[in-house]
């Protein structure tokens, strides 16, 4: 067993409307919608993929969108704000382009040594655009990283540097870094240290899951047993047709997941095509027009996605 977490897989959040997390993620942010199909343990709701041309591990966001869901609240014990990599130079295009889709925007500030921009998605979940040396055109990337809210600092830390191959790699104020692999895009995590945070509430614009990657279901399998033998409460592997999962939570109350690289996402249809129309999993297609009756018309963006 490779003894170390390689960084994110995904992140997957909470959302009001689907049609606003849609135009924002696919249509301000540049994201390609890769996958359109329903949250399998309750198939009323969209399970919404967005990442790279081919969602590769890394750049991968996911959300349930619930219509009428009340706000999130941010607070100890969640993942309080997501970090997308963008583009060497391209801050001022983000800033300019977030503010004439009428988002507010704050920053950039200087970060660890990198600028951070900061705004927020439509249900008011805390987005942040870090420019990286990566050249090319004003893009996102993917993901860069995730901060965490704990009221605790070392029994997280301790989970992260002992157990899950990450290493420290700085402190700021009360935000502590770690590392983990060679410290490259998506595999980077803070902890804000905050010990007077009230405790968060998972709704819509607040993450549910962050999802750490392992190439194969070996691994996978190892990693379910090494956390059990440690006295984490550690779920079944689940097969969610693109990954494979297993979910516990680490010490402060954060959902944590770990899910294999593949098969990925043209597993069930050619990529060319990702995210053009609502997929179901064999078992829920006797359902397919219960379910489309049911869930909310959506506009799917509409554009060339080069594929990679």
């Amino acid at each position: 067993m490779n003894k170390a977490i390689s960084g994110i897989h995904h992140i997957t959040a909470m959302a009001g409307h689907p049609q606003p997390n849609i135009d924002f993620y696919a249509g301000v942010l540049g994201l390609r919608l890769v996958k359109l199909t329903v949250n399998y343990d309750d198939p009323g709701t969209y399970h919404l993929y967005y990442g790279d041309g081919v969602g590769s591990p890394g750049t991968i966001l996911t959300f349930f969108p619930w219509p009428n869901a009340l706000l999130g609240r941010p607070g100890a014990g969640q993942v309080t704000s997501i970090a997308l990599a963008v583009t060497s130079g391209s801050l001022p295009h983000w800033q300019q382009r977030l503010r004439d889709a009428g988002f507010e925007v704050s920053g950039p500030v200087e970060r660890f040594g990198e600028q951070v921009l900061t705004t927020g998605d439509p249900d008011g979940l805390a987005v942040e655009l870090v420019e990286t040396s990566a050249e090319g055109a004003p893009a996102v990337i993917g993901i860069h990283s995730a901060a965490l809210t704990e009221w605790n600092l070392e029994p997280t830390s301790q989970l992260l540097t002992e157990v899950m191959g990450f290493r420290a790699a700085g402190v700021k104020g009360n935000r502590h870094r770690y590392l983990t692999g060679g410290g490259e895009a998506s595999s980077t995590v803070d902890i804000v240290h905050q010990p007077d945070a009230a405790r968060g509430r998972v709704s819509a614009g607040a993450v549910h899951h962050i999802a750490w990657r392992t190439p194969n279901d070996e691994e996978e399998l190892a990693w379910q047993r090494e956390l059990m033998e440690l006295g984490y409460h550690v779920s079944p592997v689940m097969d969610r047709t693109y990954f494979h999962s297993i979910y516990y939570r680490e010490p402060g109350g954060v959902l944590f997941e770990i899910a294999t690289d593949g098969p990925g996402f043209a597993v069930d249809e050619p990529a060319e095509t990702l995210g053009s129309k609502l997929v179901l999993p064999a078992w829920l297609e006797p359902r397919r027009e219960a379910l489309e009756k049911r869930l909310p018309k959506v506009q799917l963006p509409d554009r060339e996605v080069a594929v990679r």
